[in-house]
């Protein structure tokens, strides 16, 4: 199941401090902050998604992630190569080194990366 980019957006914060309570989340934003109950309904709707749970501490809850970023991101990625390139990890390489601006050293970078992988197929 998929994040929406507020969730998302909540989720990133929350990746990143490993645990939170509720205050400590809505100091992490930027101004504007957003109000306390927009992030409880986005926590619910990430809790009902199982992607965050919660500690009970006194009268607050301290939140965590159930998902790692590493886990969501690579289900994001094989999707994205799945529904737009295919399922051809090769269209997106071709894509994506043809369309950012990676410097010659990056690239290079790029090749290791996939010659350490090969060696350890």
């Amino acid at each position: 199941m998929a994040l929406s980019n507020s969730e998302e957006q909540l989720m990133q914060i929350l990746w990143k401090k490993k645990r939170a309570f509720m205050k400590d989340l809505i100091d992490a934003y930027e101004d504007p902050k957003p109000a306390a109950t927009t992030i409880a309904t986005l926590l619910k709707r990430m809790q009902d998604k199982k992607f965050v749970d919660y500690k009970q501490k006194g009268r607050s809850r301290e939140y965590f992630p159930l998902v790692r970023k590493k886990d969501y991101f690579s289900k994001h990625m094989n999707g994205l190569i799945k529904n737009f390139f295919n399922n051809n990890a090769s269209q997106f390489a071709s894509f994506f080194t043809e369309t950012t601006d990676l410097t010659k050293e990056e690239l290079e970078d790029l090749r290791s990366l996939i010659d350490e992988q090969i060696k350890k197929k």
